[in-house]
């Protein structure tokens, strides 16, 4: 039986080019301040190796590395921002579709007819 694709392997090309971008922001944030790997890697948690790996971009990286790392760049604050419901534009649109569709439609007799009874009053 063929052993199917984990999703590091299977990422979108802009998702991968996003995760390389942050990697390098990362690695660039840490030159910066003038911290080696060894160091970074050790306030991180994790080896040198991973380290690398995650300045690279890699997928296979668990989240909480970069999560961790952003945390110590005082940036982990802007993670829910990523996802939140009022930056969803697929759901907005779907939630507009689904008004759309329940709303009711009048017959033209129907709104004749109220317009009728409000013109009396």
């Amino acid at each position: 039986m063929p052993r199917s694709r984990s999703a590091a392997t299977a990422l979108p090309a802009l998702a991968s080019e996003a995760l390389k971008e942050l990697g390098e922001n990362l690695a660039l944030a840490r030159v910066r301040r003038k911290e080696s790997q060894r160091v970074w890697a050790k306030r991180i948690g994790v080896s040198i190796p991973t380290l690398i790996r995650m300045e690279q971009g890699e997928p296979a990286v668990g989240i909480g590395v970069y999560v961790t790392a952003l945390w110590l760049l005082g940036r982990v604050q802007a993670l829910p921002s990523l996802a939140a419901p009022e930056h969803d534009r697929g759901a907005l649109e779907l939630d507009l579709r689904r008004a759309i569709k329940r709303r009711a439609v009048r017959s033209a007799a129907s709104i004749r007819a109220r317009l009728g009874k409000k013109r009396k009053q």
